[in-house]
């Protein structure tokens, strides 16, 4: 695999790790495999790095970033664990849930980064590279999926290229993500809240919390999320998607789920046997290469809602909404 010049693209190894890790002392942006999607690194406590990061992937400043540490005392040093976090913390980390919690007075990352709150998300990734990565560099990693802002996330390293090639400074290929999408995220500043479906069922989650979430409201464009993800308009493909259909109309590429109708055109399944895990893995990869196809527009087969479905419902109706 080649990149422009300015990206240097390593297999994910010692050297390569050690590598990255002084890439990112020297304020350099780093992209990395965690369970979930590619992650776009810097370090947590340099607000200039993270300036940087925001323009390679132009995102909206005041979307805030998820910091990445290797460990729950590491979590502690930055943010404030409720009972209810440190039961989360035990369950679930190293894996695909970020807290939001309040932050340390003086938990050490930039202002940029938390979007002018008073609280930090954090979590442990549940990646070798990404572990190894974190332990080489010695301190948090803030890190948004390694993609364009606004576009479909990246699950290998050739997605963060597509998007990002001569924009960042390096890629660790680690090989394909395979939880497929985002972290789930839920704050604890209060009653625990669901504030982004992802990689984790709510299920799961009240099952240790031993009572039901609570919703979050989805912030309108020009409010400033506690999370990331969670404005209306987000991991949008070019093509216009049409959602809970079973047929897809003439010129529209097909994303299907379980049994597919008999289709000529372009079509990709996340499921043939109907399994959310494996829609999950598939999702932002098939959704890349349908668009990559020239479709105009993307018809979508209905997903079930339970379990993982609810994620990847969630992602499907942000890449539909209305753009601004």
């Amino acid at each position: 695999m080649t990149a422009e010049p300015g990206t240097r693209v390593l297999q994910a190894d010692r050297d390569a790790i050690a590598a990255a890790a002084g890439c990112l002392a020297q304020g350099g942006l780093v992209a990395f495999p965690t369970e979930t999607v590619y992650g776009l690194g810097a370090d947590a406590g340099n607000g200039a790095a993270i300036a940087r990061l925001y323009a390679a992937k132009g995102r909206p400043a005041f979307n805030p970033l998820i910091a990445h540490v290797a460990d729950v005392a590491a979590a502690r040093r930055i943010a404030v664990f409720d009972a209810s976090a440190e039961a989360l913390a035990k369950a679930f980390w190293p894996g695909p849930l970020t807290l939001v919690l309040p932050k340390q007075p003086d938990c050490g990352v930039a202002d940029l980064a938390l979007a002018g709150l008073d609280s930090v998300a954090v979590r442990v990734p549940a990646h070798p590279v990404a572990l190894a990565l974190i332990a080489a560099f010695g301190g948090p990693v803030v890190a948004p999926s390694a993609n364009r802002s606004g576009h479909v996330s990246p699950t290998s390293a050739a997605h963060v290229l597509g998007d990002l090639r001569g924009r960042i400074d390096m890629v660790l290929d680690g090989g394909a993500s395979t939880v497929g999408v985002e972290s789930t995220i839920v704050a604890c500043l209060g009653q625990p809240s669901l504030l982004r479906p992802g990689g984790l069922a709510r299920e799961d989650i009240e099952r240790v919390l031993g009572r039901p979430l609570a919703d979050a409201d989805v912030p309108e464009e020009r409010d400033a999320p506690v999370a990331p993800g969670m404005l209306a308009s987000h991991y949008a493909p070019k093509a216009r998607l049409r959602l809970d259909t079973a047929m897809p109309r003439a010129g529209e590429a097909l994303l299907a789920f379980g049994p597919a109708p008999e289709f000529a055109g372009t079509m990709l399944n996340l499921s043939p046997r109907g399994d959310l895990i494996e829609a999950a893995a598939n999702l932002f990869s098939h959704l890349r290469a349908l668009d990559a196809s020239g479709a105009a527009a993307i018809a979508v087969m209905s997903v079930p809602h339970d379990g993982l479905g609810e994620a990847i419902n969630d992602r499907l109706a942000r890449a539909a909404a209305p753009r601004t």
